[in-house]
Parts: structure tokens; C-alpha cells; sequence
């Protein structure tokens, strides 16, 4: 692409401005005090796709938040890319743990990010990569090197699932006919190291809730001879693994895929260092499946977690209190041939099984998505591979992420195309914690990189 690094040097100020505005808007999908928040992101990336040459913008309002769909067309017989991101963002807490205001963006130097990065929330995750699209759109267009046909899908629901997102995509199957599906929602082994996400994890999300008894009771009155939910779920949650953390669920691994040894091989190819692993988490030992390496552990198998746990009295001070119910959040990340239903119905049923005598439990399930796979011989990875190699002067790493994007095999499922995941955050960037943040360096150049895919996808397609 000609003069691309030229165009981003000499508008890098007004990109960084532009995404430190977006970023200040607290999009939260989760929590509806902040509709009117999620409306106005809306409404600002239907501005900026207007202003990088999309031909075509609307917002598409859905039982929950709007999809912001644009596109631009130059030639019916080219491909077409359809990109895919997220306005949406996660809740910031605990706040108290930011070093500075979640919406409140500010630019920092770290070791990871000696050129300056952007800490606020979503600044990775996703709005920092999704606008990495739109300026790439802008370059493209302004220098009159748009070498395809492009189509923009942003959601505001990722973040709670894709709520609405499935039926979209199933009643406009015409409107979202595409080539590749391009996606910057994953992460890269690092600056030095670039990498392209291969796998991805699927995801079942429940919150379970137990029930003793009728009422608060105080704990030294009834201690003892009344079973405590807090205790109970405590118990329970404890026997979903075994001691060698292999969840004990029956029929939970019947449709785990087994790598060979030479998949395995593959993987331990890319550079990790162990003890950097857990100097940067502040452990002195790693923890998990018996039998699996940590990068494993982390992409290739599945994981049950809790991701909260709450009951009782939680306030200052003390109150002597047996609580009536007790509540837990469990997520499982799914490895590809799991049914994320499927899961979820053996874990409901289990979760009920192991349940003592004196509470009574209840399964809510919340939302999921499958595993996805996309092969390293197809046109649209090779265009990716290209493009990273032209940018970084390295060959990427083809890697399995331990993340999830539900969506994903649903976009296959659909609209017939595979996926290309194009992340340029870094596993330190803390998305979903505080302080979460997103280089400078690494921002800019998916701004440089985004458009040699196309370029590439497009010469490749002939």
C-alpha cells in the first residue's frame, strides 16, 4: 500500500484524539443505566464510517442495543470484506483498583508500551481495535487504494453475549453477503512476535443460586443445626473439579478433540517463558489440568471458573448472620465440538444432582457460543499471513486463543464465509480488569496492516 506509514505519521494525533472521544463514552451493555450511553457510541461510529467513505451508513435497532451496519461498494465482480467489531464495553470494576478514571482515557509509558499507551476501558476490548478498521477505511478511500468491496457490522451487545445479534444476521443474510469475515478482537504474542488467533473457545455462562433457609437467621441461634447456602454452594462448587483440576461433570469432555502429539509439537513452538508468566501475574506457580502445559491449559482444553461468589453480609463491621441464599456466576470456555447447550444442560443437571438435602438450587443459565477453527491453508488466512509479514517483517504464528467470540460460528454457520482474526492487543493489556489499556504502537500499526489484507485477499481471489 503506498505511503501508508506516511498517512498515519502525518495524521497520528487526530487517530489518537478521535479514539480518546470514542473511548469516553461509557458504552457498558451489561448495566441499563447507561443506554443513553450506548446510543450515543452508536451514533459516533455511524459518524466516523460516514467520514472514512462509506457509501452507505444506518443504524439497525434490535430488542436491545443498535447494530451500526455501513458499507461501500466499488465493483459488484470484486470480493467483498465484511468487518466485525464491538462499541460495547465491559464494566469497569472494581474502580478502586484503576489507577486513573476508567472513561477518563489517559496516555502512560510502560515496559510493554515504551511508545505510550491509552488506559481506559474498552481502549483494547474492542473499541481501540475495531477503530483500527475505520482509519484503514479512511486510508484506503482518501488515497484512492481501496482495492475491494468492504461492509462494516459493529454491535453494542457483545460484551452480554450477542444478544440480538444471531437473528440480524439470520434476516439479512443479502445485506451481509461477503468473501472473509475480518475481525481485531483477539490479541497477538507480541510486539516482536506477531501472531494470528486459529481457534478460539466456545462458552457457556450460568448463575446458580441456593436457597436454604425461608429468611436470615442469626447465626448463633440456628448455627449448626441449619444448613448454610453459603457454605453449601461453597462445598459444591469445590466438587466440580477433582484433584487433578480435571472437571468431574459427567460427559463434559465426551466431544473434546484430542490434539496429536504433532499439533501439540507445533504449539510449544511459540515463544513463552514461564517464569516472565508468572513475574507478570505476581504468582509463584501456575495452576491447572494435569498433564498440559500453561498455553494449553489456556486455548486447546476446556475450563470451568467462578467468577463471582456472594451471600450474606458484606459490609463493614460484623453481622452474625446465617443468609438465606448464596449466589455464584460459572463460566466454562468450550473447546471446538463442544455444544455450549449441551454443556450447560450436563451442568445444570449435575449441579442439582450434588446438591444436599436442606437447600434448594437453581440453574440460571445466561448466554454461550460455540468454539470456531479456521484452516491455515484458505485464501483469507494466507492474505493475513501476508500482510503481517509486509507490516512487522515477520511471518505470523498461527495460535489458538483461549478466548471466546460466540458469534463466530454462527457468521460461518450463516453467511457460508470463514473468519480471519486479526488481533493486535497484547495478553498484558488487562481487558475485562482494571487499567486495561492498549499500545500506542500496536494501534497504529493494525492501522498499517488492516489494508495489505485486503490488498492481498483481493490479488489472492483472482
Amino acid at each position: 500500500m503506498k505511503d501508508i506509514q506516511t498517512y498515519i505519521t502525518q495524521n497520528k494525533d487526530r487517530f489518537l484524539n478521535e479514539l480518546v472521544e470514542l473511548l469516553k463514552i461509557p458504552s457498558i451493555s451489561a448495566d441499563s443505566a447507561y443506554k443513553t450511553d450506548v446510543l450515543k457510541t452508536a451514533e459516533a461510529v455511524k459518524l466516523r464510517l460516514e467520514q472514512a467513505g462509506c457509501d452507505f451508513v444506518e443504524i439497525n435497532e434490535t430488542p436491545g442495543n443498535p447494530i451500526v451496519y455501513g458499507e461501500k461498494t466499488i465493483d459488484k465482480n470484486l470480493p467483498t470484506v465484511l468487518v466485525y467489531g464491538h462499541y460495547d464495553v465491559q464494566p469497569p470494576d472494581p474502580i478502586n483498583l484503576w489507577d486513573s478514571p476508567p472513561f477518563e482515557p489517559v496516555i502512560k509509558t510502560t515496559d510493554k508500551h515504551p511508545d505510550g499507551a491509552i488506559f481506559a476501558r474498552g481502549a483494547c476490548d474492542d473499541k481501540g481495535q475495531m477503530y483500527m478498521h475505520v482509519k484503514a477505511m479512511e486510508f484506503m478511500t482518501n488515497t484512492n487504494q481501496l482495492p475491494c468491496n468492504v461492509k462494516f457490522m459493529i454491535e453494542g451487545e457483545e460484551e452480554v453475549g450477542s444478544v440480538n445479534l444471531g437473528d440480524f444476521v439470520k434476516n439479512n443474510h443479502d445485506k451481509l453477503k461477503n468473501d472473509v469475515i475480518l475481525i481485531s478482537d483477539t490479541g497477538m504474542i507480541a510486539n516482536d512476535v506477531p501472531s494470528i488467533t486459529t481457534g478460539l473457545r466456545g462458552l457457556s455462562y450460568v448463575e446458580v443460586e441456593v436457597t436454604g433457609p425461608n429468611r436470615d437467621l442469626h447465626s448463633g441461634l440456628y448455627g449448626g443445626a441449619v444448613a448454610n447456602p453459603i457454605n453449601v454452594l461453597t462445598k459444591m462448587i469445590a466438587q466440580l473439579h477433582d484433584e487433578n483440576n480435571h472437571i468431574t461433570i459427567p460427559g463434559f469432555y465426551d466431544r473434546v478433540e484430542e490434539l496429536s502429539k504433532e499439533e501439540r509439537a507445533e504449539m510449544a513452538k511459540a515463544p513463552f517463558n514461564l517464569e516472565n508468566y508468572k513475574k507478570a501475574l505476581d504468582i509463584d506457580a501456575v495452576y491447572g489440568e494435569a498433564g498440559y502445559t500453561t498455553n494449553e491449559r489456556n486455548s486447546i482444553r476446556p475450563t470451568l471458573d467462578v467468577n463471582g461468589i456472594w451471600g450474606g453480609y458484606t459490609g463493614e463491621g460484623a453481622k452474625t448472620v446465617i443468609a438465606s441464599k448464596a449466589y455464584a456466576k460459572i463460566s466454562m470456555r468450550l473447546v471446538p465440538n463442544q455444544d455450549w447447550k449441551e454443556i450447560t444442560n450436563l451442568f445444570q443437571t449435575h449441579f442439582e444432582a450434588i446438591a444436599p438435602e436442606g437447600v434448594k438450587v437453581k440453574v440460571n443459565p445466561h448466554h454461550g457460543g460455540q468454539g470456531y477453527v479456521t484452516p491455515i491453508d484458505s485464501i483469507g488466512y494466507q492474505a493475513a499471513s501476508n500482510a503481517y509479514r509486509d507490516a512487522f517483517g515477520k511471518t505470523p504464528i498461527p495460535q489458538r486463543s483461549g478466548g471466546s467470540i460466540p458469534i463466530v460460528s454462527l457468521f460461518e454457520q450463516e453467511l457460508k464465509s470463514k473468519t480471519i482474526l486479526m488481533g493486535f492487543g497484547l495478553d498484558s493489556d488487562a481487558i475485562h480488569s482494571p487499567n486495561e489499556h492498549f499500545g500506542i504502537w500496536n494501534y497504529l500499526k493494525g492501522i498499517e496492516t488492516i489494508p495489505l489484507f485486503y490488498k492481498y485477499f483481493t490479488e489472492l481471489s483472482k
